[in-house]
Protein backbone atom coordinates (compact mmCIF):
# COMPACT_ATOMS: atom_id res chain seq x y z
CA UNK A 1 0.00 0.00 0.00
CA UNK A 2 2.76 2.42 0.93
CA UNK A 3 4.70 1.57 -2.23
CA UNK A 4 1.61 2.15 -4.40
CA UNK A 5 1.00 5.53 -2.79
CA UNK A 6 4.61 6.54 -3.32
CA UNK A 7 4.58 5.52 -6.97
CA UNK A 8 1.41 7.41 -7.89
CA UNK A 9 1.66 11.03 -9.08
CA UNK A 10 0.02 13.67 -6.82
CA UNK A 11 -3.74 13.92 -7.22
CA UNK A 12 -4.79 16.32 -9.95
CA UNK A 13 -1.31 16.60 -11.46
CA UNK A 14 -1.68 14.16 -14.37
CA UNK A 15 -0.83 15.41 -17.85
CA UNK A 16 -2.85 14.82 -20.98
CA UNK A 17 -1.60 14.91 -24.55
CA UNK A 18 -0.84 18.23 -26.17
CA UNK A 19 -0.18 21.63 -24.67
CA UNK A 20 -3.26 22.38 -22.61
CA UNK A 21 -3.52 23.75 -19.10
CA UNK A 22 -4.44 21.34 -16.33
CA UNK A 23 -8.23 20.95 -15.98
CA UNK A 24 -7.83 21.10 -12.21
CA UNK A 25 -4.97 21.93 -9.88
CA UNK A 26 -4.47 21.40 -6.16
CA UNK A 27 -1.90 23.71 -4.61
CA UNK A 28 0.69 21.81 -2.60
CA UNK A 29 2.41 25.08 -1.70
CA UNK A 30 0.99 28.53 -0.93
CA UNK A 31 -0.62 30.08 -4.04
CA UNK A 32 1.39 33.31 -3.67
CA UNK A 33 4.79 31.60 -3.46
CA UNK A 34 6.11 33.59 -6.46
CA UNK A 35 3.83 36.63 -6.13
CA UNK A 36 5.26 39.78 -7.69
CA UNK A 37 7.99 37.96 -9.58
CA UNK A 38 8.60 37.58 -13.32
CA UNK A 39 9.97 34.47 -15.03
CA UNK A 40 11.55 34.44 -18.50
CA UNK A 41 11.04 30.94 -19.96
CA UNK A 42 12.66 29.83 -23.21
CA UNK A 43 10.78 27.00 -24.86
CA UNK A 44 7.78 28.19 -22.87
CA UNK A 45 5.20 27.70 -25.61
CA UNK A 46 5.08 23.92 -25.47
CA UNK A 47 5.96 20.78 -23.54
CA UNK A 48 7.73 21.06 -20.21
CA UNK A 49 8.28 24.81 -20.66
CA UNK A 50 4.54 25.39 -21.08
CA UNK A 51 3.79 23.46 -17.91
CA UNK A 52 6.47 25.33 -15.96
CA UNK A 53 4.90 28.61 -17.07
CA UNK A 54 1.48 27.40 -15.94
CA UNK A 55 2.67 26.18 -12.53
CA UNK A 56 4.63 29.38 -11.91
CA UNK A 57 1.62 31.48 -12.88
CA UNK A 58 -0.62 29.45 -10.58
CA UNK A 59 1.73 30.56 -7.80
CA UNK A 60 1.45 34.28 -8.55
CA UNK A 61 4.27 34.70 -11.07
CA UNK A 62 4.03 36.70 -14.28
CA UNK A 63 5.79 35.06 -17.20
CA UNK A 64 7.53 35.76 -20.48
CA UNK A 65 7.35 32.74 -22.78
CA UNK A 66 9.88 32.73 -25.61
CA UNK A 67 10.52 30.60 -28.69
CA UNK A 68 10.78 31.03 -32.45
CA UNK A 69 7.07 30.67 -33.32
CA UNK A 70 5.23 33.79 -32.19
CA UNK A 71 1.89 32.38 -33.37
CA UNK A 72 2.30 29.29 -31.22
CA UNK A 73 3.38 31.44 -28.28
CA UNK A 74 0.37 33.71 -28.67
CA UNK A 75 -1.96 30.71 -28.52
CA UNK A 76 -0.15 29.33 -25.49
CA UNK A 77 -0.28 32.73 -23.76
CA UNK A 78 -4.06 32.92 -24.15
CA UNK A 79 -4.47 29.49 -22.55
CA UNK A 80 -2.16 30.34 -19.68
CA UNK A 81 -3.81 33.68 -18.91
CA UNK A 82 -7.29 32.14 -19.05
CA UNK A 83 -6.32 29.31 -16.68
CA UNK A 84 -4.36 31.35 -14.14
CA UNK A 85 -5.41 34.99 -14.34
CA UNK A 86 -1.77 36.09 -14.46
CA UNK A 87 0.00 38.10 -17.16
CA UNK A 88 1.95 36.26 -19.85
CA UNK A 89 4.00 38.00 -22.53
CA UNK A 90 4.86 36.00 -25.69
CA UNK A 91 8.13 37.04 -27.38
CA UNK A 92 9.84 35.66 -30.46
CA UNK A 93 13.40 34.52 -29.86
CA UNK A 94 16.15 32.35 -31.34
CA UNK A 95 18.55 31.36 -28.56
CA UNK A 96 21.29 30.83 -31.14
CA UNK A 97 21.25 34.57 -31.92
CA UNK A 98 22.28 36.88 -29.03
CA UNK A 99 20.76 39.93 -30.73
CA UNK A 100 17.40 38.14 -30.84
CA UNK A 101 17.67 37.37 -27.11
CA UNK A 102 18.63 40.96 -26.30
CA UNK A 103 15.59 42.32 -28.13
CA UNK A 104 13.28 39.90 -26.31
CA UNK A 105 14.75 40.76 -22.91
CA UNK A 106 14.39 44.47 -23.64
CA UNK A 107 10.73 43.92 -24.53
CA UNK A 108 10.17 41.94 -21.33
CA UNK A 109 11.83 44.60 -19.17
CA UNK A 110 9.82 47.33 -20.85
CA UNK A 111 6.62 45.41 -20.05
CA UNK A 112 7.36 44.18 -16.52
CA UNK A 113 10.33 46.31 -15.36
CA UNK A 114 11.98 43.24 -13.84
CA UNK A 115 12.97 39.62 -14.44
CA UNK A 116 13.60 37.45 -11.38
CA UNK A 117 13.86 33.95 -12.83
CA UNK A 118 15.32 32.53 -16.04
CA UNK A 119 14.22 29.07 -17.13
CA UNK A 120 16.44 27.78 -19.96
CA UNK A 121 14.03 25.29 -21.50
CA UNK A 122 14.73 25.63 -25.21
CA UNK A 123 16.18 22.39 -26.60
CA UNK A 124 16.73 20.44 -29.80
CA UNK A 125 17.17 16.68 -29.78
CA UNK A 126 17.42 13.78 -32.22
CA UNK A 127 16.90 10.27 -30.86
CA UNK A 128 19.09 8.17 -33.15
CA UNK A 129 22.45 6.38 -33.18
CA UNK A 130 25.47 8.69 -33.46
CA UNK A 131 26.28 7.09 -36.81
CA UNK A 132 22.95 8.34 -38.18
CA UNK A 133 23.34 11.86 -36.80
CA UNK A 134 24.43 14.36 -39.43
CA UNK A 135 27.06 17.00 -38.77
CA UNK A 136 24.42 19.69 -39.08
CA UNK A 137 22.03 17.90 -36.70
CA UNK A 138 24.71 17.61 -34.03
CA UNK A 139 25.63 21.27 -34.48
CA UNK A 140 21.95 22.20 -34.09
CA UNK A 141 21.74 20.37 -30.75
CA UNK A 142 24.90 22.05 -29.45
CA UNK A 143 23.84 25.47 -30.73
CA UNK A 144 20.43 25.32 -29.03
CA UNK A 145 21.04 23.28 -25.88
CA UNK A 146 24.52 24.46 -24.93
CA UNK A 147 25.22 27.73 -26.70
CA UNK A 148 21.59 28.83 -26.38
CA UNK A 149 21.68 28.29 -22.63
CA UNK A 150 24.88 30.29 -22.34
CA UNK A 151 23.66 33.02 -24.69
CA UNK A 152 20.39 33.59 -22.83
CA UNK A 153 22.03 33.47 -19.41
CA UNK A 154 24.75 35.92 -20.45
CA UNK A 155 22.34 38.41 -21.99
CA UNK A 156 20.05 38.37 -18.96
CA UNK A 157 23.01 38.63 -16.61
CA UNK A 158 24.36 41.68 -18.39
CA UNK A 159 20.98 43.36 -18.81
CA UNK A 160 19.49 42.69 -15.37
CA UNK A 161 20.86 39.98 -13.07
CA UNK A 162 24.29 41.59 -12.55
CA UNK A 163 22.69 44.57 -10.79
CA UNK A 164 19.55 43.00 -9.34
CA UNK A 165 20.30 39.31 -8.83
CA UNK A 166 18.24 36.44 -10.14
CA UNK A 167 17.79 32.68 -10.38
CA UNK A 168 18.71 30.51 -13.35
CA UNK A 169 17.28 27.01 -13.82
CA UNK A 170 18.51 24.97 -16.79
CA UNK A 171 16.21 22.22 -18.01
CA UNK A 172 18.23 19.33 -19.56
CA UNK A 173 21.10 21.70 -20.32
CA UNK A 174 24.47 20.93 -18.76
CA UNK A 175 25.98 24.40 -18.69
CA UNK A 176 25.74 26.88 -15.81
CA UNK A 177 26.82 30.43 -16.54
CA UNK A 178 27.23 31.79 -13.00
CA UNK A 179 27.41 30.54 -9.43
CA UNK A 180 23.72 31.03 -8.74
CA UNK A 181 22.69 28.88 -11.69
CA UNK A 182 20.72 25.75 -10.90
CA UNK A 183 20.01 22.73 -13.06
CA UNK A 184 17.16 20.29 -13.40
CA UNK A 185 17.76 17.07 -15.33
CA UNK A 186 14.34 16.19 -16.72
CA UNK A 187 15.25 12.73 -17.92
CA UNK A 188 12.15 11.16 -16.39
CA UNK A 189 9.73 12.88 -18.73
CA UNK A 190 9.73 9.84 -20.98
CA UNK A 191 5.94 9.89 -21.12
CA UNK A 192 6.32 12.39 -23.94
CA UNK A 193 8.13 9.74 -26.00
CA UNK A 194 5.87 6.91 -27.03
CA UNK A 195 3.07 7.57 -24.55
CA UNK A 196 0.90 4.53 -23.83
CA UNK A 197 3.11 2.28 -25.97
CA UNK A 198 5.99 2.79 -23.56
CA UNK A 199 3.83 1.76 -20.61
CA UNK A 200 2.36 -1.25 -22.41
CA UNK A 201 5.81 -2.48 -23.41
CA UNK A 202 6.94 -2.22 -19.77
CA UNK A 203 9.72 0.22 -20.60
CA UNK A 204 9.31 1.73 -17.14
CA UNK A 205 9.53 -1.51 -15.13
CA UNK A 206 13.19 -0.84 -14.27
CA UNK A 207 12.37 2.58 -12.79
CA UNK A 208 12.00 2.32 -9.00
CA UNK A 209 8.73 4.29 -9.09
CA UNK A 210 7.44 1.98 -11.87
CA UNK A 211 6.17 4.74 -14.15
CA UNK A 212 7.20 7.67 -16.31
CA UNK A 213 7.35 11.15 -14.93
CA UNK A 214 4.98 13.84 -16.12
CA UNK A 215 5.40 17.48 -17.05
CA UNK A 216 3.77 18.73 -13.86
CA UNK A 217 6.26 16.87 -11.70
CA UNK A 218 9.13 18.45 -13.62
CA UNK A 219 7.46 21.84 -13.24
CA UNK A 220 7.07 21.37 -9.48
CA UNK A 221 10.79 20.63 -9.25
CA UNK A 222 11.54 23.84 -11.12
CA UNK A 223 9.11 25.68 -8.82
CA UNK A 224 11.07 24.48 -5.79
CA UNK A 225 14.38 25.66 -7.27
CA UNK A 226 12.96 29.03 -8.29
CA UNK A 227 11.27 29.70 -4.94
CA UNK A 228 12.54 30.82 -1.51
CA UNK A 229 12.26 27.17 -0.44
CA UNK A 230 15.65 26.56 -2.07
CA UNK A 231 17.30 29.76 -0.85
CA UNK A 232 20.45 27.91 0.22
CA UNK A 233 20.60 25.57 -2.77
CA UNK A 234 22.85 26.59 -5.65
CA UNK A 235 25.11 25.17 -8.33
CA UNK A 236 23.54 21.73 -8.11
CA UNK A 237 21.75 19.20 -10.28
CA UNK A 238 18.33 17.94 -9.24
CA UNK A 239 17.73 14.64 -11.00
CA UNK A 240 14.00 14.15 -11.55
CA UNK A 241 13.69 10.66 -13.01
CA UNK A 242 11.99 8.40 -10.47
CA UNK A 243 15.37 6.89 -9.60
CA UNK A 244 15.92 5.43 -13.07
CA UNK A 245 19.53 6.62 -13.25
CA UNK A 246 20.30 4.23 -10.39
CA UNK A 247 18.70 1.14 -11.86
CA UNK A 248 17.79 1.42 -15.54
CA UNK A 249 20.00 -0.05 -18.28
CA UNK A 250 20.71 2.21 -21.25
CA UNK A 251 18.73 0.09 -23.71
CA UNK A 252 19.05 2.09 -26.90
CA UNK A 253 17.05 -0.35 -29.04
CA UNK A 254 14.14 -0.19 -26.58
CA UNK A 255 14.21 3.61 -26.60
CA UNK A 256 14.15 3.61 -30.41
CA UNK A 257 11.06 1.37 -30.34
CA UNK A 258 9.34 3.77 -27.95
CA UNK A 259 10.32 6.77 -30.06
CA UNK A 260 9.12 5.12 -33.28
CA UNK A 261 5.75 4.31 -31.71
CA UNK A 262 5.34 7.90 -30.57
CA UNK A 263 6.42 9.31 -33.92
CA UNK A 264 3.83 7.21 -35.71
CA UNK A 265 0.95 8.30 -33.50
CA UNK A 266 -1.31 11.12 -34.74
CA UNK A 267 -0.64 14.53 -33.17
Amino acid sequence: MAEAAMAAPPDGDGDGDGDECLPRYRHLLCPDLLAGQVAFITGGGSGIGFRIAEIFMRHGCRTVIASRSLQRLAEASKKLVAATGQQCLPVSIDVRQPQSIAAAVDEALQEFKRIDILINGAAGNFLCPASALSFNAFKTVIDIDTMGTFNTSKVLFEKYFRDHGGIIVNITATLSYRGQALQVHAGAAKAAIGGKFAEQSKQFSAIPLQRAGNKTEIAHSALYLASPLSSYVTGTTLVVDGGSWLTSPNSFSALLDVWAAGANQPH
